[in-house]
This record gives C-alpha cells, sequence and structure tokens, in this order.
C-alpha cells in the first residue's frame, strides 16, 4: 500500500526519538499562563518562580505547650521559676520575660522577649504560682526559630513544578492568594470504527462496545484534566476529515483511538497529511506501534492504535509527555524500579510495555509480577494490572530479581 505520507516523516522510529519529538513540539506550544487562586491551582504547573515575601516561621515561637524561659536561669538541678503571666496561640502580647521567671504558653504562640527555651507542661511539677524545672533541659529547646524554615527571598518554588497540595499549602502560608500556572490544556477524544457501539445497546454480530472511550476519559481525568467526549467517528474519511478540522480549530490537543494503521479503513494519518502536519508515523515499542502525531490548525493531534493494552500503553508514554510539555512541566514524574517476581523473554527489537502487578514484599522490596497475557486486545490483564514494566529495547531475557523500570497506572 502507498504510504499515504509526504517523504521526509519520520516512521517507524525509536521509542527514545518519538518521545523527544513528542516534546520538542510540544514545547514550541506551551499553552497560556493564567493566575487561579490557590482552591483551584492543585494539580496544576507553576508558570512563575515563587520567592518567598516573608519568613516562615514569621517569628519565634513554642512548638509544644509549656512554659517559655530563659536558659540562663536553670541551674545543674533545674529551677523553681514564678509565673509572671501567659502567651497563647494568636495575638502577641509583647510580653518581656524577666530573669528568674517562666511564662505560660502555647503551641505556636510568639515568644516573649527574653525567652529562649521552652520546657513541656507535662515535665514541669506545679508548685502554687511557680513551676519546678527538671536539669538537663537543653538551650532552645521547643523552640522555632523565626526564618528557620524560609528567609525572605528564598525561591521556594520554580516555573515548571507540579503544584502538589502541599506546595499549595506553602504558598498559602506565605500569604499567597493566587498563583501563576498554565491553563489546563483542553482535550477532544474521538474513537473510530464502523464496529463501535456504545455500551447499553445491543450488539449485531461483528460489533463490540466501545471500551476505548471511557479508558481515555478516566486517564485524561486522572490527571486533572476535563476533556470533551466527541461521538464515535465511522470509517469514512469525509467525516473523519471533517470532525478532525472542526476539533482543531477548538481545542489545544485531539486525541483519537483507531484509524491510524495502514489498512484500507485507517483514514486519520491520510487526512493529518492533507490538511495538516505529520511529525511521526509508528513507532518501534510494543503495544501501540501504529501511533501517529502530527498539528492541525491549533491543535496536537495524537492518534493512538485502538486496542485497548496500546492505547493504555501509548498514553501513560507519549500522551502524558505530550500533555506535560503543552503545560510547560519540567519536573520529570516520579521513576519506579523494581525486581521481577517472574522472568521476561522478549525475543524483539521494540521496546516492550509489559502489564504487570506492583506490590511490596514482605521485606519492602518492590517487586513487580509481569502479566501473561500478552495481546493487546486483552482489557482484563489491564484491570488487574497497576503497573507497566518497561523492557528495554533489542532482545531481552530478564530474570527472577532483575531491576526494571515500572510505570505506575493511576
Amino acid at each position: 500500500m502507498t504510504s499515504p505520507l509526504p517523504p521526509g516523516v519520520p516512521t517507524g522510529v525509536s521509542f527514545d526519538d518519538a518521545l523527544k519529538i513528542v516534546r520538542g513540539v510540544a514545547t514550541r506550544h506551551v499553552v497560556d499562563a493564567q493566575s487561579v487562586a490557590l482552591s483551584r491551582a492543585h494539580g496544576r504547573v507553576l508558570r512563575e518562580d515563587l520567592v518567598a515575601p516573608m519568613a516562615l516561621p514569621a517569628f519565634d515561637n513554642s512548638a509544644m505547650d509549656g512554659y517559655a524561659l530563659r536558659h540562663a536561669d536553670l541551674g545543674a538541678d533545674g529551677a523553681r521559676l514564678p509565673l509572671a503571666g501567659e502567651q497563647f496561640a494568636g495575638r502577641a502580647l509583647d510580653l518581656a520575660l524577666a530573669p528568674g521567671a517562666c511564662v505560660r504558653i502555647t503551641t505556636g504562640a510568639a515568644l516573649p522577649a527574653g525567652a529562649d527555651t521552652v520546657v513541656i507542661k507535662e515535665d514541669v511539677a506545679i508548685d502554687g504560682d511557680a513551676i519546678s524545672v527538671p536539669a538537663g533541659l537543653p538551650l532552645g529547646a521547643n523552640v522555632r526559630r523565626r526564618g528557620e524554615d524560609v528567609e525572605p527571598g528564598d525561591r521556594v518554588l520554580r516555573v515548571g513544578q507540579w503544584l502538589s497540595p502541599a506546595r499549595v499549602s506553602l504558598a498559602a502560608s506565605l500569604g499567597l492568594p493566587s498563583l501563576s500556572v498554565s491553563r489546563r490544556p483542553t482535550v477532544a477524544v474521538y474513537t473510530t470504527g464502523d464496529e463501535l457501539v456504545e455500551p447499553g445497546i445491543a450488539l449485531a454480530p461483528g460489533q463490540i462496545y466501545d471500551s476505548n472511550r471511557e479508558l481515555l476519559m478516566g486517564l485524561l481525568r486522572a490527571d486533572g484534566l476535563e476533556p470533551t467526549a466527541w461521538p464515535r467517528l465511522p470509517d469514512d474519511p469525509k467525516q473523519v476529515e471533517i470532525a478532525l478540522r472542526d476539533a482543531a480549530c477548538a481545542f489545544d490537543m485531539v486525541l483519537t483511538c483507531g484509524g491510524v494503521s495502514a489498512g484500507e479503513k485507517d483514514h486519520l494519518p491520510g487526512v493529518l497529511a492533507r490538511f495538516g502536519e505529520v511529525h511521526l508515523w509508528k513507532v518501534r515499542m510494543k503495544p501501540g506501534m501504529p501511533v501517529l502525531f502530527g498539528s492541525l490548525d491549533q491543535a496536537r493531534v495524537l492518534g493512538l492504535p485502538g486496542n485497548p493494552v496500546s492505547v493504555l500503553a501509548t498514553y501513560l508514554t507519549l500522551g502524558r509527555a505530550l500533555l506535560d510539555g503543552l503545560q510547560g512541566r519540567t519536573e520529570a514524574r516520579p521513576a519506579w524500579r523494581a525486581r521481577l517476581a517472574a522472568p521476561i523473554d522478549k525475543p524483539h527489537a521494540r521496546r516492550e510495555f509489559v502489564r504487570a502487578r506492583l506490590f511490596s514484599d514482605d521485606d519492602g522490596m518492590l517487586r513487580a509480577d509481569p502479566s501473561a497475557a500478552t495481546g493487546s486486545h486483552r482489557l482484563r490483564a489491564a484491570a488487574d494490572a497497576n503497573a507497566l514494566i518497561v523492557v528495554p529495547d533489542g532482545p531481552q531475557r530478564l530474570a527472577v530479581g532483575d531491576a526494571v523500570d515500572v510505570l505506575v497506572i493511576a
């Protein structure tokens, strides 16, 4: 069959080269930045360095409920100190601690002037209006010093970082009501094929239920996106053209599955080549070899194969890389290594992504148990898996206990 692509389009590329192409295109089409309230910043990508406008803690304060005192007032055998007042968390009372006295204090309360140590209340004996402090209390005990966590001017978050709950919390602790983040890319999702039927409708001979739509929508939502599912595309080149061009002028990314191979009903490569630009077609990976990537109008178009396990593998590898790049994420996703719980014998040269169950054994070792199911149509094996084992390029014989890279399915 004659190739539907013009000369010079990379085809049959290695997985590493495909990843490089995807990331390169994405960095040239990063979405706009926007300022959002902290409540909407979770899971977004930061677009401006965050420089601390204040110290954390903002003032010396107590780490425990107890009594603030001067360490110099403690002798070798401890001390008996009269109670001169109290300071609770909240409004600072500008107390000044006189030598030889103490102040009752609660966790987070500002340390009175002159105090440098806090003894916890459980360690003292109360004697009328005084306390008895035992010996051995170190200088500075139970005190949080101003700026020990963050100093004013510190760069605490960087452009391109993913905003975890803890990072958003850090911004809140610095008094910032909003952050500059990447706009969420808009994503249109298409499934293709005359054989597809919506779940709940009776199947005619030769038809199957459309499982890929729910797979893709779920993966995208798990990554914090709000995709739009378009009607299923039939195996008709004109309808494929109309739908693709319509979505490409309104979305940042068009994600399809099916119709990307070299069969008579695979129209997507030709349509994309005719009206847009193809960046690559076919990647030396298993599953997912006939993946298609290009640009059309304002959208990046990623065409995934039709088999569900291929959809899973290509989305988790190339799809996520594209979405991360479009949002300007420079921080790598967490990488995992595990020991094989069963051998893998791979005779072919392609990079392979094997469904697996990731678990921790009794010794605390992370293990990956590869699935025996090899067909890219076997969705149950994917449903039972929580990770993909990355088997390197070239023929491989991996034994039990060998260390492998894994991609967590989440």
